[in-house]
């Protein structure tokens, strides 16, 4: 562990008072910006938003319109500390469908996708707990734990074949039960985050055989962070399927946002969803969620969940949000349709790629390669052990170039032929 400095002159707690002041991901977007409105040519590879093909930030107009039908001083109003049960019965059905589970959970709204992640984290682990999460993951985590005074343990996430490696999952989270006797796992699926990779039905046979051996020594809870599901391939709702098998063995507990699934990531509105089949442990669960948003942010953007919870409630409002986000992600899936050929044909070492924001490219010098990207002027996430592409603001036409710089930074063969990892 990294010693605390203490600064006598300053009254900020020691383990405060070094704290890095920007997020490092932001902090290359803000220099490719700059870049590009000095005139330089700019591939900006790293903020995770869809983007357009023409630059524009990508909208659903049915929300703003709905937004506007709000009465202001509905909006105005305080939402209630847990939500609106209007909005949280609309995004547990969106959630499970026509699954059981439907009728088993309760849910709490969050400040999107990172409050629901942060509920889970204080209220699964003790302080000084580790939650287990893949080795290549979304950097808040790591924040948040810390914060929390919580840490985050990982296991290697793909095997030498590019599968999901569930003996290393299975292996990890039973030794995290040794020693701290309970655990908290988070999944990134469909679409992780940063690879791009979807866990399928074998690996997801792999998972729920780990999380039930490993229950039989203790509490565990699984959250599947679920950020960007709706980006996915044509199966990549089967996971609803699996998690049916933990029945209350397992604590199921899902991250849900429509920063990316309504492409509103200003509204900062999502929800922590957990699943149980007794009532009794339902309520206390529900009282848990509801008393942690008190304690962190109170209550949540109301327009938000009101807007929201008119568009899953009313089936007109539904079928044009469906059709606006179709449209998104069909234009993404071309991105993703032209990265699989051209990265194939070059050789490039990367995770199986079928949907999502983003996709990454190992390689050992991650920070050297996307340093010598970035004065290239292509602009990638460099993260342990590869790079991070955000497709989500990458042209399907500035893929092939993005690759090209890759290539080269990599000292890659121009035209060697190769398989994905």
């Amino acid at each position: 562990m990294t010693p605390r400095v203490t600064h006598p002159s300053s009254s900020l707690i020691p383990e405060a008072s070094d704290r890095p002041g920007d997020d490092p991901i932001f902090a290359l977007n803000a220099e490719a910006r700059q870049r590009a409105a000095a005139g330089e040519s700019v591939i900006n590879a790293t903020l995770g938003a869809l983007m357009e093909d023409d630059g524009t930030l990508a909208i659903m107009p049915v929300v703003a319109e709905v937004q506007a039908q709000i009465p202001v001083g509905q909006a105005a109003s305080y939402a209630p500390i847990a939500g609106d049960p209007p909005y949280l019965a609309a995004v547990v059905r969106d959630i499970f469908g026509d699954s059981p589970l439907t009728e088993q959970a309760v849910a709490v709204a969050t400040p999107g996708g990172s409050g629901a992640v942060h509920n889970a984290i204080v209220n699964f682990l003790e302080p000084g707990d580790a939650l287990l999460t893949t080795d290549f993951y979304w950097g808040p985590y790591s924040i948040m734990a810390d914060h929390t005074r919580r840490r985050v343990e990982t296991f290697e996430m793909f095997s030498d074949s590019g599968r999901f490696n569930g003996p290393a999952f299975a292996a990890a989270l039973d030794a995290l039960m040794e020693t701290q006797g309970r655990a908290l796992v988070i999944l990134n699926t469909p679409c992780h985050n940063p690879t791009g990779y979807t866990l399928d039905d074998e690996d997801w046979d792999a998972v729920v055989e780990a999380l039930l051996a490993a229950s039989k020594k203790g509490a565990v809870a699984l959250l599947v962070d679920h950020a960007y599901a709706k980006f996915g391939g044509a199966t990549s709702d089967t996971w609803v399927r699996h998690v049916e098998g933990l029945g209350d063995a397992v604590t199921l507990l899902v991250a849900w946002t429509v920063s990316k699934s309504f492409a509103q990531y200003g509204a900062r509105v999502g929800a922590l969803v957990a699943v149980h089949s007794d009532p009794v442990e339902r309520s206390r669960l529900e009282n848990a969620l509801s008393y942690s948003c008190r304690g962190t942010w109170s209550n949540c953007n109301h327009l938000g969940l009101l807007t929201i919870a008119k568009i899953l409630s009313t089936p007109e409002l539904s079928a044009r949000i469906d059709a606006e986000r179709e449209r998104l992600r069909t234009m993404l899936a071309r991105r993703v349709e032209v990265f699989n050929e051209h990265a194939s044909r070059a050789g490039l070492r990367y995770p199986r790629y079928e949907g999502g924001f983003f996709v990454t490219v190992f390689t050992e010098d991650s920070v050297g390669v996307a340093s010598r990207m970035r004065d290239a002027g292509v602009f990638v996430v460099p993260v342990e052990g590869a790079v991070r592409l955000a497709l989500c603001s990458t042209t399907a036409e500035q893929v092939p170039l993005v690759v090209a710089a890759l290539e080269v930074a990599l000292g890659a063969p121009a035209a060697s032929e190769g398989t994905s990892r």
